[in-house]
């Protein structure tokens, strides 16, 4: 019997192999930004098997830690630990809409900001304008409506307070 509580001590239970697995896959992501050598159970049982007695009673705990994690995997087949399947398929969808829209980013680090006051009961309209305007094309990235004007963000200030400017002086 005591033969038999000294094996038991020597597997770890399956939560201490989640925990484990979680901490391996974790550790190779912060040091590689990725995890590329964990696909399955096996590639985990050097790490087991340095710390515990390799036989299949470790093999068995490894494999159901593994498959109880649930854990998604990239396109590659590596397991992704720092995601749910949920995430992974927001992001997929993520990914498609942002193909088909050409949407690319953009630093705002060279942007200023420009302040509009105006009346909010048109501010709606004159924000409808603005976009439409040719005058005004390309000489802001983008306009946020406030609650007591508009708010832009431009990498050619002068440009667009001048043309502003003269709009309202005119």
């Amino acid at each position: 019997m005591d033969q038999s509580l000294e094996v038991k001590k020597k597997t770890p239970s399956r939560k201490e192999c989640e925990e484990a697995i979680r901490r391996i896959l974790i550790t190779e992501i912060l040091q590689n930004g990725k995890n590329d050598r964990f696909k399955s159970a096996v590639d985990f049982m050097k790490y087991f098997e340095s710390l515990y007695p390799a036989g299949p009673a470790l093999t068995k705990q490894v494999q159901r830690a593994v498959r109880s994690m649930d854990m998604p995997k990239d396109k590659d087949g590596y397991f992704l630990a720092d995601k749910t399947h949920d995430q992974v398929e927001q992001d997929d969808e993520i990914k498609k809409m942002m193909l088909r829209t050409n949407a690319s980013v953009k630093s705002l680090e060279n942007s200023q900001m420009l302040f509009l006051a105006c009346d909010d009961n048109y501010r709606d309209y004159l924000m409808q304008l603005i976009h439409e305007s040719t005058t005004l094309s390309g000489k802001f990235i983008t306009m946020i409506k406030t609650s007591e004007g508009i708010l832009f963000l431009t990498e050619n200030l002068t440009s667009l307070q001048s043309i502003l400017n003269n709009l309202i002086e005119d």
